[in-house]
């Protein structure tokens, strides 16, 4: 029901992809999406290759870190400077905030 609720908001378009976060217990992902095309324009995680490969775990806030500037990167590199943020039903906060920070610092706009 959260999942759906924050879904009804946030609608990502060529211009302004939405930025989908989804968090297990040992991998965080995150997956630039147009919603209009229904394609992935860009993604991350801690399972992907030079992401997580100096990190003592790939469950934590640091981890989170990483995945949030290693997006950031990629989609600057895609020329997307400006996405909507949406939070797959889970609480702002924690993991899914440090993400969020890192991606902010590292030059994405949301």
């Amino acid at each position: 029901m959260r999942r759906a609720r924050v879904r009804r908001i946030t609608r990502g378009s060529n211009e302004r992809p939405r930025l989908s976060v989804f968090r297990s217990l040992h991998h965080i992902y995150v997956q630039v999406i147009s919603d209009e095309s229904g394609r992935t324009l860009a993604a991350a995680s801690t399972m992907s290759a030079g992401v997580g490969g100096d990190l003592k775990s790939k469950r934590g806030v640091a981890a989170a870190k990483a995945v949030g500037k290693a997006i950031a990167e990629r989609c600057i590199q895609s020329g997307i400077t400006s996405v909507v943020f949406d939070r797959n039903g889970f609480l702002y906060h924690g993991r899914v905030k440090a993400l969020a920070d890192a991606a902010r610092e590292a030059g994405l706009q949301f």
